[in-house]
């Protein structure tokens, strides 16, 4: 059983950053072999996947956040990040980690664990 804990978010003008933390619990074993990502949630009811980290370590990332988002993953302190920076308003939605041993990528379907949520605003 994994438990992950979501700290950061807020509101900000467009053009801003934000930093999203996701810590997994400490008893998670194995936790550098998790596949790990961020999801978000807008007005809609879908999920979709905004970056993810496999296996190996290989970085993946939505088109509508390239160049703007950065993944990062602390494999010692069982730590997730998501760097956000240029923010914009379309980037306004419920933001969540997610770890799963298996499924890696950006499909949110099917993950076994996932964080609480956090909301991120930006205004124009």
């Amino acid at each position: 059983q994994v438990q992950l804990v979501q700290s950061g978010g807020g509101s900000v003008h467009a053009g801003g950053s934000l930093n999203l933390t996701c810590e997994a619990s400490e008893y998670t074993y194995g936790w550098s072999t998790y596949c790990v990502g961020w999801f978000r949630q807008g007005s809609g009811n879908t999920r979709e996947g905004v970056a993810s980290i496999d296996k190996e370590g290989t970085e993946s990332y939505a088109d509508s956040v390239k160049g703007r988002f950065t993944i990062s993953k602390d494999n010692a302190k069982k730590t997730l990040y998501l760097q956000m920076n240029s923010l914009k308003p379309e980037d306004t939605a419920m933001y969540y980690c997610a770890a799963d041993f298996w499924r890696c990528g950006l499909v949110s379907s099917g993950i076994d664990y996932w964080g609480q949520g956090t909301q991120v605003t930006v205004s124009s």
